[in-house]
């Protein structure tokens, strides 16, 4: 294909006959919304300015989306809107004003949410849509299905990690009334959606409220190594996606990218439909790979999606660079020291260079004035670029392109925009109707007031360990005497895979038969694991991510007793929720808090050892079952603020209990000084 010319994009014709999934297009502006349009999506997905997991990418007003709607039915494309961000308190009246607006002016087919209490808050302002559960809300096996249909959901938006397999497994277990939505391709995170803190716990920044900083797309050090060993590559099922034709409960094939520029959609959509179309024909299917090649994203891998030949997501693992953009090439300097690039293919007049790495010191934007042909020569230097030259051997990336006959296409629609009619209205009285606050302190309560979570049973001192918890293992299981089985809290991981739920479900049962009467859930969805035992104390636990008194609402009518809260919360929030539960709080307050959960592991480093980031902090690693803990070598300490969370109307708090590797302990090396963390007490969680 010529790199001027979209000419020889051929245009797919539609399946013939039987199920066809619909292509779902990124738009994080109006531009990469035009172009999913002149692609052919099915249905677009785009945020507004608030409440969106994408805060970085342009977004839309309301008056804006009313017309990208009214555009986009026109054309027979669906709209999801993502509202998919954590709620803390304070935003349930803004976000219910701002659905409310929404709901009696727009019409956007679907939602996209990952808080439960968004789910309630949509149908309280009027929204009369379908609600889709995001990823970030980590439905991850089977039986949580069920849970999320009861609560609303008509669609739950899978893991990117699941294989093949795993899909299917969940397809056979999705129940009536709810389908389900995959990724295919586009950027993928080192941690599981929904189970990442490190952005949030390094300063405020929160991914589940959408401002993460990507820290781990930075170089780590172990050693003398240095590794961008969580730095991934992109997904891309590409020519896999045949075998997906078989499963009708997945009704959409999802693209990544609301950071991304109209070329990236346009090419991704266009070879997808290709791809779903004609995955019979190899020429098509060809065409489709090079449309990929050249759609301006990372290198791409299949990661797990084919079980039997499992690739590392992880770019250092299979030698390529991860940089956002297509690989141009690296710096070169002049002998008088001026840098340029000689580029592996043509460049063309305002395309956008990115010199480096997000993540790097100097990293800087450029714009291309005229045509480079491939291995011609650009100059770098730059009357606007201020600091010293990007070094000889920075590599240069290819991230945005906006080819004549593109850009022709996206002026014709973006006439027929601004020509659609639009209203928002100014203002609404909406007010969210709060559940009823009937919970009391009980002094009978099983629930004890401080508890120690530890992984395992403490040798001759368990009987006197107060408030014990321990995560739920074969080892701790078998460990455990009956008469002190029913005195623990026993807690599920915050990621069941769909492999291991059989065994979790099999862990529960033998655990209530030995006297164990209370359940710790780390995802509101495994509470279906509890359905087959009765007698029981089910507690949400803090990976539910419980920020709101409406979640806390949806959590009472799953069958859910008490709920330990989201530890990234600021103090604002914290001191608020219990005034507004209907059921007992909990709060981590000490410990070892993990900034996130990978199910795969680093590249190049090494477990229970210490990996220093760019700016010297300490962390480490290590295995639990089917996942990757990552932890930093400082723990959260609230104790000094108990007696306000007492005062507040918190009646547990925990004291998280990690076995810390002998690399890391005082008196080990010297990365840093001992130190603790508030988390975002002392913060403002953007």
């Amino acid at each position: 294909m010529s790199t001027n010319s979209l000419s020889s994009v051929s245009e797919p014709s539609p399946s013939q006959g039987g199920f066809t999934p619909e292509i779902l297009a990124p738009a994080g502006d109006l531009s990469s919304f035009l172009a999913a349009l002149a692609a052919g999506a099915d249905a677009v997905y785009l945020g507004l300015k608030h409440f969106s997991a994408r805060m970085q990418a342009g977004n839309f007003s309301l008056t804006d989306l009313s017309r990208a709607v009214s555009l986009a039915h026109d054309k027979g494309t669906r709209v999801y809107l993502a509202l998919n961000t954590l709620l803390k308190p304070g935003d349930l009246e803004s976000a219910g004003r701002l659905l409310h607006r929404m709901s009696r002016t727009v019409a956007p087919d679907a939602l996209i949410v990952q808080d439960l209490g968004a789910l309630d808050l949509a149908r309280q302002a009027g929204f009369q849509g379908e609600l889709h559960l995001s990823t970030l809300a980590a439905l991850s096996h089977p039986a949580g299905l069920l849970a999320a249909h009861k609560l609303g959901a008509s669609r739950v938006v899978l893991p990117r990690e699941l294989s093949i397999d795993e899909m299917r497994t969940m397809c056979e277990a999705c129940p009536p009334g709810l389908d389900l939505e995959i990724f295919i391709h586009g950027a993928l995170c080192y941690c599981v959606s929904g189970r990442c803190y490190w952005s949030s716990y390094l300063g405020g920044k929160s991914g589940l409220r959408g401002r993460c900083v990507q820290p781990c797309r930075r170089v780590y050090s172990q050693k003398s190594r240095k590794e961008r060993g969580f730095s991934c590559m992109d997904l891309s099922l590409d020519v896999l996606v045949k075998p997906l034709l078989s499963m009708d409960t997945i009704r959409t094939w999802k693209i990544e990218g609301r950071k991304k520029g109209p070329h990236y959609v346009f090419y991704t959509v266009t070879a997808y439909k290709m791809l779903r179309d004609h995955f019979k024909d190899t020429s098509a299917r060809k065409e489709a790979e090079s449309l990929l090649e050249r759609a301006l994203g990372r290198p791409s891998t299949h990661y797990g999606f084919l079980p039997q030949r499992p690739r590392s997501p992880i770019g250092a693992a299979e030698g390529k660079e991860t940089g956002s953009g297509r690989f141009v090439g690296k710096v070169q300097h002049t002998p008088a020291g001026e840098p340029l690039i000689k580029p592996r293919f043509p460049l063309l007049s305002r395309d956008l260079l990115r010199i480096g790495f997000e993540d790097q010191q100097g990293h800087s934007v450029f714009k291309v004035t005229r045509n480079v042909p491939k291995a011609g020569r650009l100059d770098l230097k730059s009357k606007k670029h201020r600091g010293p030259a990007p070094k000889p051997g920075t590599p240069v990336f290819l991230m945005d392109r906006r080819e004549p006959e593109l850009q022709k296409l996206l002026r014709g629609l973006e006439k027929e925009f601004e020509a659609q009619a639009s209203s928002s209205p100014k203002s609404s009285n909406f007010v969210p109707q709060l559940p009823s606050v009937a919970y009391q302190p009980d002094k009978d309560s099983p629930l004890p007031r401080h508890a120690t979570l530890m992984r395992h049973l403490p040798k001759g001192k368990g009987s006197r360990t107060p408030g014990l918890s321990l995560w739920l293992t074969k080892s701790t299981l078998e460990s455990t005497s009956r008469t002190l089985a029913g005195r623990i809290m026993w807690w599920l991981p915050p990621v069941i895979w769909p492999d291991e739920e059989s065994s979790f479900r099999g862990l529960v049962t033998r655990m209530a038969r030995q006297g164990g009467c209370m359940f710790v859930c780390n995802a509101p969805w495994q509470i279906e694991l509890l359905r087959e035992v009765r007698d029981v104390f089910a507690v949400a636990g803090p990976f539910c991510n419980i920020a709101n008194p409406l979640a806390l609402a949806g959590l009472a009518e799953l069958g859910f007793q008490a709920a330990v809260i989201s530890p990234e919360l600021d103090k604002e929030a914290v001191l608020a929720l219990p005034k507004q539960s209907p059921m007992p709080l909990g709060l981590v307050t000490q410990g070892w808090w993990p900034v996130g959960l990978a199910r795969v592991e680093p590249h190049g480093m090494k477990s229970l050892q210490p990996l220093l980031s760019p700016q010297r902090e300490v962390f480490w690693h290590r295995r639990y079952g089917g996942n990757t803990w990552i932890y930093p070598n400082w723990a959260i300490d609230l104790t000094e603020h108990r007696k306000t969370l007492r005062e507040a109307g918190y009646a547990l708090f925990i004291d998280v209990r990690e076995p810390r590797p002998k690399s890391l302990l005082p008196g080990h090396g010297k990365h840093e000084e001992e130190r603790t963390s508030t988390f975002n007490w002392d913060l403002r969680l953007l």
